[in-house]
């Protein structure tokens, strides 16, 4: 089982002058760190206007800045949002093709749609039509990172020529495919589609075994796929701290992690939001819920040996990656530093072993599963040529 790191860019009211910056550059020095330890991913969302909650609206900068930090983590979007209304097809293709240049090949392709009203909103994108939005978009990325030139799209929510995109990924044919779950339903379209299922729902060892097991499933019966190679991968969000003493772990974590959940709640349950105006974190601290932390009690925070207990049900369920949410709330730049190197020294030599095993033994489980799914790719739908595109150039003012 793989590990990897995640991050929204929570940053509770009060602001002051520089603490976005902090925020920043804590982060960049959090994932060189994540590097060095030997952490193998970490995951980089896509949000605009969520205050407090996610602070993170230019992803491809962060990740950018991230990539000549590091030599060899996995940068992941987690995830682009991919209806047209918030970025346009083509530039999805060139800045993740231009990520995977300057990463030396290192991209993992995240996707999805949002359903924060904010977002959607803010962009005007209808919600009834943002999954076909999405998938649209998808499909049309993937055949501008192998086209060349890319041979135009003519679809209900976007139109385009015939132009080459350039420049092409490292990664051939495209970097990894991966989407945003939330639901089982959406893991029955991951594999449907031949994408990764990176899930956002908080579920427990016994829950995941049931989402593997539909994934795997629908995959070897159902796929179809969207891109040019298929990710057979599901991971999985949960909170994160590590400490020795278990109490202090929790003391370390639970405020930020239960923060997140709550924020998460404003911004796409029960929230009434006002921009600039709304104080998230003190309606948070006056609200005295007993709501549960990022990950409930399936939450790695604790111990370096409860944290082992705790995967190692995941690794048993089939989980490929376990990624961890630490940043969130006020906590500590110190606490995540701390926790992430003795989760590295303590816990993680239990995995790296098996996962090189259990990568070997999956790479030849999958593999006539994934060439039947590839033969059932559909041809795409190209939009009818006269004849030579020919482009003629405008004139200077």
């Amino acid at each position: 089982m793989k590990f990897g790191t995640f991050y929204e860019h929570q940053l509770p009211r009060p602001w002051s002058p520089g603490s976005e910056l902090k925020l920043f550059q804590d982060a960049l020095d959090q994932v060189e760190l994540a590097d060095k330890l030997g952490i193998d991913h970490m995951w980089e969302v896509e949000h605009h206007f969520l205050e407090e909650y996610a602070h993170s609206s230019a992803p491809e900068i962060f990740l950018a800045a991230c990539s000549q930090r590091t030599k060899r983590i996995r940068l992941g979007h987690g995830i682009v949002l991919l209806p047209p209304g918030y970025n346009h097809p083509a530039r999805v293709a060139e800045r993740i093709a231009t990520l995977d240049l300057v990463s030396g090949g290192r991209v993992e392709f995240g996707t999805g749609e949002s359903s924060a009203e904010a977002e959607l909103g803010g962009f005007q994108i209808p919600r009834a039509d943002k999954r076909a939005m999405w998938q649209e978009s998808l499909g049309a990325i993937c055949r501008m990172f192998v086209e060349e030139p890319f041979l135009g799209h003519e679809g209900k929510y976007f139109k385009m020529p015939v132009r080459n995109v350039v420049p092409k990924p490292v990664q051939k044919p495209h970097p990894p495919l991966w989407v945003a779950c939330s639901r089982r339903e959406t893991i029955h379209l991951a594999a449907k589609l031949g994408i990764g299922a990176l899930t956002f729902a908080f579920v427990s060892p016994d829950e995941a075994r049931q989402w593997v097991n539909d994934y795997y499933t629908t995959l070897e019966n159902e796929c179809e796929p969207i891109g040019y190679a298929i990710n057979p991968n599901i991971a999985i969000v949960t909170g994160f701290m590590c400490d020795p003493n278990q109490e202090r772990a929790v003391a370390m974590g639970q405020d930020g992690l239960k923060f997140f959940s709550y924020a998460l709640g404003h911004h796409y349950v029960f929230g009434k939001h006002e921009p600039a105006k709304t104080n998230i974190w003190s309606n948070y601290k006056s609200a005295s819920l007993d709501m549960p932390g990022a990950g409930g009690e399936s939450a790695c925070v604790g111990t370096p040996d409860l944290i082992r207990e705790r995967l190692s049900g995941y690794e048993e369920a089939g989980v490929d990656q376990v990624v961890f949410i630490s940043q969130a709330g006020n906590n500590k730049h110190e606490d995540i530093c701390s926790s992430l190197s003795l989760f590295a020294e303590k816990v993680m030599p239990d995995f790296k072993p098996r996962e090189e095993k259990h990568a070997r033994e999956k790479a030849e489980r999958m593999a006539p599963i994934l060439e039947k799914a590839m033969q059932r790719k559909r041809e795409p739908q190209i939009p009818k040529q006269s004849g030579p595109t020919v482009i003629q150039a405008g004139m200077l003012p």
